[in-house]
């Protein structure tokens, strides 16, 4: 039995080792899939109701894989695409109504490759609107969302929209996003009422059309 004991000892310990050397060969990894990139871009990021914009990416790793585009806005919608071999790819979208669009690019799944997500993307459509401003004259009198009416009040006038309502107003290249604080204008063929720091921030004239996103 005394001879027996030290041999048992070494056994013991050369088994130790050898199950530590192939743990050591043989890490134990949970999720083996590669992790996938896909990228997103817009031809335009404001674009008039109707009008199409192009998406374009790329995938990693390359080859021809689908890719889903979600697209979230006051009429959201989901597109399929093909990446090419070197994993481009390309289609056009074009929002049907006035607001602002988030889009995102979901990129393949499978056994080896974990999905990924591209950063969104925001598209704002607009409508033509006749607008023309007040203030001169007005000042220190009530708007009808609260407050009054100050020579660098920021906001626009319009007849039903609520009240704080966000609205991004483009004039020639400019663009500007304000809140509904006030009702009007009253006059045929005007849809929005500027106060004279948003005409003044937009280079607006007195009467004429902007681009609005309602």
């Amino acid at each position: 039995m005394r001879r027996l004991f030290p041999s048992m000892l070494l056994a013991a310990a050369m088994a130790g080792f050898t199950a530590q050397a192939v743990a050591r060969k043989t890490p134990h990894h949970p999720d083996q899939r590669s992790r996938a990139h896909v990228s997103l871009h817009v031809s335009r990021h404001a674009v008039l109701s109707g009008h199409r914009v192009v998406l374009r990416g790329r995938v990693r790793p390359r080859g021809s894989h689908r890719v889903k585009l979600v697209v979230r806005g006051p009429r959201g919608a989901v597109r399929g695409a093909r990446s090419r071999r070197d994993g481009s790819f390309a289609l056009r979208w074009g929002p049907r109504r006035v607001g602002s669009y988030r889009i995102r690019a979901y990129g393949r799944h499978d056994k080896r490759v974990r999905a990924s997500v591209s950063a969104a993307r925001r598209v704002t459509a607009y409508r033509p609107a006749g607008a023309s401003y007040y203030g001169p004259g007005l000042y220190g009198g009530a708007l009808a969302c609260g407050g009054t009416l100050q020579p660098g009040t920021v906001g626009v006038a319009h007849k039903t929209l609520p009240c704080g309502s966000r609205v991004t107003l483009r004039y020639r290249g400019r663009s500007v996003t304000v809140r509904v604080i006030d009702r009007g204008p009253y006059v045929a063929g005007r849809d929005y009422d500027l106060t004279a720091a948003t005409r003044a921030r937009l280079r607006f004239p007195s009467t004429g059309v902007l681009l609005a996103s309602h």
